[in-house]
Formats: C-alpha cells, sequence, structure tokens
C-alpha cells in the first residue's frame, strides 16, 4: 500500500471519530453541578433577602425565604439567626427556640444566640430562663450595654431594686448618654423611697431625651413639695405621649407600685383634669 493512500485512510478514521465524538456531546445534556461554595454563596443571598423582607415588614415572606435559607445551608449559623428572627416576628417562640439551639450547636460563642433566647423568654415571661441566657450571653460580651439593660430590667421586675441599680450602672458607664437606664435607675430608687436620687435621675434622662416617661417620674417626685412644677410636667407628658395616662400602659414600662399610686394620685389633681380626659380620648381614638 502507498503512502498517500495510507495517509488518506488515517485522515478518514480521524475525521470520523471527531464527528462522531461531536454528535455524541450534542446529544448528551449538560448539568450544572454547584460547588460547596456555590451553595454558601446562594444561601446567604437568600439569607439576606429574607433578612430585608423582614425589616420592612413582610414578616410571613421572610419567614418562608429563612427557611429555604436553611434548607440549602444548614451549617451557616447566621442563617439559623436569621431564621429564628423571622419565627419571632411571626410569633413561632418555640420554633425558635429551636433554631437557636441549632445555631448554638454550630457556634456556642456566640453572644447573638443568647441575647435572641432571652428575648424570646422574656415575652413568655420565663424570668429565670431569660435571665440563664443573658448572662450566659454577657459572658461572650460583656460590654453590650443593651444586654446589661435587660437584664437590669429583670432585676425590676423581681424587685430586686439594689442589683437592677448595680446593673444600671455597668451599662451607662459603657453608655453614658444611656437615657432608658438613667431613666430606670429612677424607677428603682423610688420603690426604694429615695425620692431625692429618683428625681435626680429623671431629671438627668429627660435632659438626655426630651420623652415623656421621665417627665412624667420627675414630675411624680415633686408632687408633694412643689405641686405647681409638678402639674406643668404632667401636662407636657401627657402632650407628648398621651399612654401615660393607663396604669396598665406605665407598668408595661416596669413602673412600681409606689410610683404608680404617686401618679395616679397627681393625675386627680384638678388643674390636670382636661389634660387627663384629651389623653385618655386620644389613646381610646375618641376625638
Amino acid at each position: 500500500m502507498n503512502k498517500l493512500l495510507i495517509k488518506l485512510l488515517y485522515f478518514f478514521m480521524f475525521s470520523t471519530w471527531v464527528f462522531t465524538a461531536k454528535e455524541m456531546k450534542a446529544l448528551v445534556p449538560y448539568y450544572y453541578f454547584p460547588t460547596n461554595k456555590n451553595l454558601e454563596k446562594d444561601a446567604l443571598n437568600i439569607g439576606k433577602n429574607a433578612y430585608q423582607l423582614l425589616y420592612f415588614g413582610q414578616i410571613k415572606d421572610g419567614l418562608d425565604l429563612a427557611k429555604l435559607a436553611v434548607k440549602v445551608n444548614k451549617y451557616d449559623v447566621n442563617l439559623w439567626l436569621i431564621l429564628s428572627e423571622a419565627q419571632i416576628a411571626n410569633e413561632y417562640e418555640e420554633e425558635a427556640l429551636k433554631s437557636l439551639k441549632k445555631a448554638e450547636k454550630i457556634d456556642p460563642n456566640l453572644s447573638e444566640i443568647y441575647f435572641a433566647k432571652s428575648t424570646i423568654y422574656l415575652k413568655k415571661a420565663k424570668l429565670k430562663e431569660a435571665k440563664i441566657a443573658l448572662n450566659s450571653g454577657l459572658k461572650i460580651s460583656p460590654k453590650n450595654h443593651k444586654a446589661l439593660f435587660q437584664l437590669g430590667n429583670i432585676y425590676l421586675m423581681e424587685k430586686d431594686y439594689l442589683s437592677a441599680i448595680q446593673i444600671f450602672d455597668k451599662a451607662i458607664i459603657i453608655k453614658n448618654d444611656f437615657w432608658q437606664a438613667i431613666n430606670n435607675k429612677g424607677l428603682a430608687y423610688f420603690e426604694q423611697n429615695k425620692e431625692t436620687l429618683s428625681a435626680k435621675y429623671f431629671e438627668k434622662a429627660g435632659k438626655l431625651n426630651d420623652n415623656a416617661e421621665p417627665i412624667l417620674g420627675l414630675a411624680s417626685c415633686l408632687m408633694k413639695n412643689d405641686i405647681n412644677s409638678a402639674v406643668l410636667l404632667a401636662k407636657k407628658a401627657l402632650e407628648k405621649d398621651p399612654n401615660y395616662v393607663d396604669s396598665k400602659y406605665r407598668k408595661e414600662q416596669l413602673w412600681g407600685e409606689k410610683l404608680q399610686k404617686r401618679t395616679e394620685e397627681l393625675l386627680r389633681n384638678k388643674q390636670l383634669k382636661d389634660h387627663v380626659s384629651l389623653a385618655k380620648a386620644k389613646i381610646n381614638k375618641i376625638y
């Protein structure tokens, strides 16, 4: 067989194989198999979208997306935290606790897990569990002033006023303009019959934030010795926030029995009659 014929034969065999291979490639479907990194990225994006929906009040859609995110990647602690937040927003507290427990298994050194747990326990009025959760979180993040404030509030609810004041002081050292903690020191001191100290902290809180609560608290402190100033402050407080005319609302803000009694006495003053009536009309939507 001459050399030319051999070359032609080889060319024919090679070209046939190439064309066949191309035809085979065209017939076999192409599948995309995502890598672990791509899955993690996709899950994180879904989680971010879920968080945005929660932020804008679309809590049901946010919950659905958060569930999807943890299905895509069940090993990301942040996704479990987002899911728990979505569950809390939808009032699925028990499910949220389960999600937080899973997050804790992934990273037990994340303080946000314990602070989130405390929020749920407080909502369920489980003060002991809330306190344990807060203390666990504070061991990891001891300078979290908001968590300290919540812990102080628990002591306030338990009528352990000395401990409450000590915890509020720690929060104020970290954030010296933390008017809520300063205000709540005023609440605690009043229940200890230390009205001068109580007035001092209500006044200080009011200067930091012109809020109805410290204004009305200060008014109640001044009632015995300076009724005219007390009445003026009470009028200002009710104009700012009529909700404070309601004893149930004040109780939700952790006002103690002694301060409640004094405030009710103040609000019965004849000079406040019209302001009290108007405040009650506003909160009952009767104009």
